[in-house]
C-alpha cells in the first residue's frame, strides 16, 4: 500500500474531519481526571483507554486524531516522580496510541493521520490560566519551555503538530520558535473570545507569525464558542493565506474555580450542519469539536461535510 499524502495535500482536496474532546470521551468510558496531568496521566496509568477514546472518533469519522499530550510536560511529569526518559516515553506512545487506534480502525483503507498536541503554558499549571494567558513570561522564557516538549512529540513521528488553544500572541510567537526546525508541520490554533485573543489582542496580531512560515499548514481557532468560528475563520485565511482548522467546545463554559462546567450546549452538527458548511466555505480545511465535543457531534461534522 503507498503511503497516504502528506496533511498539507489533502487540505487542497477538500476539509478533513477532525476528532473531539479527548477528555470528555474518557469521563464517558469511566476515566477520573481530577489530577493536575489530566488525561496525561492516562499515558501511564491506563493507555488501552486512550487508544479505546481514539477509536471511538475513528469510528465516528474523524481522519485527524490528537493525542493526549496536551496537559503533558517533563516538569509536569517530573512532579510525579517521572524521570525524564520515562517522560519522553510518554510523549511518544501518545503518539503511537493515536497511530495504533487510526491503522485499526479506518473504514476502507482511507488514512488517519495524527496530530500530536502541544497545549498552552497555562494548561500545565492546571488552574485554568489557559483562558487567560498574560503568564508574566517573556517570549524567550515560554520558548525555552516548549521546546523540550516539541522534540519529544516531533521525534514520534506525528503528521503535524497541533499548536493549539493558544490564548496570547506572545505564546504564539514562542511556540512558533520552538517549533522551528523539528522537521514536522504545525498548525496554530488560538482559543478566542469576543473575536479577540483570551488575553485581549486583535486576532489578526495573533495570527500574523504564521504568514509566510513554511511550517505552518493551518491556522484558526479551538476551545471557543461556536458562534465566534466563522469571523475567526476569515480572519486567519486572510492574514495568513493558509487553510483554516475550526474546533470549538460545545457551548459550555468551563469553571475553573469551582472546576465544573456551566451552561447548555449550543455546538450541534448532528441536527444542525449549517454552521459546519459555513465554516467550510469561508476556508475552513480542518473541521471538528474540542472540549465537551463527543463521538455523535464528530459524527454529525462528517456528515455535514459530505453533503
Amino acid at each position: 500500500m503507498s503511503a497516504a499524502p502528506p496533511l498539507a495535500a489533502a487540505l487542497a482536496e477538500g476539509p478533513v474531519v477532525l476528532d473531539g474532546g479527548l477528555s470528555n470521551q474518557l469521563e464517558a468510558q469511566g476515566c477520573d481526571l481530577s489530577d493536575p496531568l489530566w488525561s496525561a496521566r492516562l499515558l501511564a496509568d491506563a493507555p488501552e483507554r486512550i487508544r479505546a477514546a481514539h477509536t471511538a472518533y475513528v469510528a465516528a469519522g474523524a481522519r485527524v486524531l490528537i493525542t493526549g499530550s496536551y496537559q503533558a510536560s517533563f516538569e509536569g511529569f517530573a512532579r510525579r516522580g517521572v524521570g525524564r526518559a520515562e517522560a519522553a516515553a510518554l510523549f511518544r506512545r501518545s503518539v503511537e496510541l493515536a497511530r495504533a487506534a487510526g491503522e485499526s480502525g479506518a473504514a476502507g483503507g482511507e488514512p488517519v493521520r495524527v496530530a500530536a498536541s502541544v497545549g498552552p503554558y497555562g494548561a500545565v499549571l492546571a488552574d485554568g490560566s489557559e483562558y487567560r494567558g498574560r503568564y508574566g513570561l517573556s517570549v524567550r522564557e515560554l520558548e525555552r519551555f516548549h521546546r523540550p516538549r516539541v522534540e519529544a512529540l516531533a521525534e514520534a513521528g506525528p503528521d503535524v503538530l497541533a499548536l493549539e488553544t493558544v490564548p496570547d500572541a506572545d505564546e504564539v510567537e514562542a511556540l512558533l520558535r520552538a517549533a522551528g526546525g523539528c522537521g514536522v508541520p504545525v498548525w496554530l490554533s488560538c482559543t478566542v473570545a469576543a473575536g479577540r485573543t483570551r488575553a485581549g489582542q486583535p486576532l489578526a496580531a495573533a495570527f500574523a507569525p504564521a504568514a509566510g512560515n513554511a511550517q505552518v499548514i493551518a491556522v484558526g481557532v479551538n476551545c471557543c464558542a461556536a458562534h465566534e468560528v466563522g469571523d475567526a475563520v476569515e480572519e486567519a485565511v486572510a492574514v495568513t493565506g493558509r487553510p483554516a482548522v475550526a474546533y470549538p467546545n460545545s457551548g459550555e463554559g468551563w469553571d475553573a474555580a469551582a472546576r465544573g462546567w456551566r451552561g447548555a450546549p449550543t455546538f450541534a452538527p448532528e441536527r444542525s450542519p449549517a454552521a459546519v458548511r459555513d465554516w467550510a466555505d469561508r476556508g475552513a480545511r480542518l473541521i471538528g469539536g474540542c472540549c465537551r465535543v463527543g463521538p455523535e457531534q464528530i459524527r454529525g461534522v462528517a456528515r455535514a461535510l459530505r453533503a
